[in-house]
């Protein structure tokens, strides 16, 4: 394997890693606006209140890593998703203030005003997240030096769209899930129990709809799948994980359906990045002027030092994300000083 492929798995680790750990605060703020009252939404609120900034440091490592290691398909991404990548700048951003910010008063237009921002902050993100995506899957128009020449209606059509509404629903299930771990037992733990139930089924039908469509859509991801072995056993994995959330569900594993949900987002991650190979960008007019990974790769010393920071680093991140989970793996506690 050389380096610019292991930078190209590396990226997919880190993109998979945010997929899964901010996936599920992304998913408690989609499904915020179903708690009854304040007390709920801060028992909401105070289930992510320690880990989602830490979460998020996983996207900001994939952007860092993305533009050391490729620097030519970041430019070109950026460049032809400008007006989505401020969007969803402005979206975590206002999120952020959302959480930190509703506390800071008792008045009730005040929170309620924080919730909504924490609310549709969630909900744009994810879906923004989603398109980008399915934006990535169908390709977009580039010439033969790699520059956007497309408008930003490019960028609007129902294919990216079904797989935003499909991040959305997989990102309230596996938020749900999560809740279902944090909430204190009682009645709005036998709420959030019954969410799973609806945003499980609501995953499905569009997972089945997404699939179907990007057979239809996007044929040239099939043939990456044809030549590696291993990729039947990576689509049962991902059927099987999928299966095993409402069977866990029902004989109360909590922590199993919320596992099988993290290891549905990994697959789909994996899938992903496997019909995309060896594209970073591809170009929808003309095959040939797609960026390729190794087109866009940095000088072999980049990849290099690095590689060694990586290593020295990711061990580091991973032993602090462990400790922070292990430490706040309780359920909710409102306290003086939470949320």
């Amino acid at each position: 394997m050389d380096l610019v492929f292991i930078w190209f798995i590396l990226l997919g680790v880190l993109l998979a890693g945010y997929a899964v750990l901010d996936g599920f605060d992304l998913g408690v703020g989609i499904l915020h606006p179903f708690a009854k009252d304040d007390f709920e939404r801060r028992v909401f609120l105070n289930a992510i209140g320690p880990i989602w900034d830490g979460n998020e440091v996983w996207l900001v490592t994939f952007g860092g890593a993305l533009l050391a290691a490729f620097p030519e398909a970041y430019a070109t991404i950026f460049s032809a998703l400008y007006i989505p990548f401020m969007a969803l700048l402005f979206a975590l951003v206002f999120r952020a203030v959302s959480i930190e910010f509703r506390s800071k008063m008792t008045s009730p237009a005040w929170r309620k005003a924080w919730d909504f921002g924490f609310f549709f902050s969630s909900l744009l993100a994810t879906l923004l997240f989603g398109i980008a995506v399915g934006t990535g899957m169908l390709g977009i128009p580039l010439d033969e030096r790699g520059v956007f020449i497309g408008s930003f209606l490019d960028l609007l059509k129902p294919y990216p769209i079904l797989v935003g509404l499909l991040a959305v629903a997989t990102f309230a299930l596996h938020g749900a899930l999560y809740l279902n771990l944090k909430v204190p037992h009682g009645e709005l733990h036998d709420r959030v129990g019954r969410w799973i139930w609806h945003t499980w089924g609501i995953f499905l039908v569009l997972y089945i709809l997404t699939t179907v469509y990007t057979l239809i859509a996007v044929p040239r991801s099939v043939p990456n799948f044809e030549h590696v072995p291993w990729a039947a056993l990576l689509i049962v994995l991902h059927v099987l994980a999928i299966a095993n959330i409402p069977r866990a569900v029902f004989y109360d594993q909590p922590r199993f359906a919320f596992l099988s949900s993290a290891v549905s987002i990994i697959c789909m991650v994996t899938l992903f990045s496997m019909a995309l190979w060896p594209n970073l960008v591809t170009a929808s007019n003309d095959p040939a002027n797609s960026i390729t990974i190794y087109r866009a790769a940095s000088s072999e010393k980049t990849l290099w030092i690095m590689f060694i920071i990586a290593l020295i680093g990711m061990p580091l991140v991973l032993s602090y994300t462990a400790a922070i989970y292990w430490t706040f793996r309780r359920r909710v506690e409102i306290g003086e000083h939470s949320y």
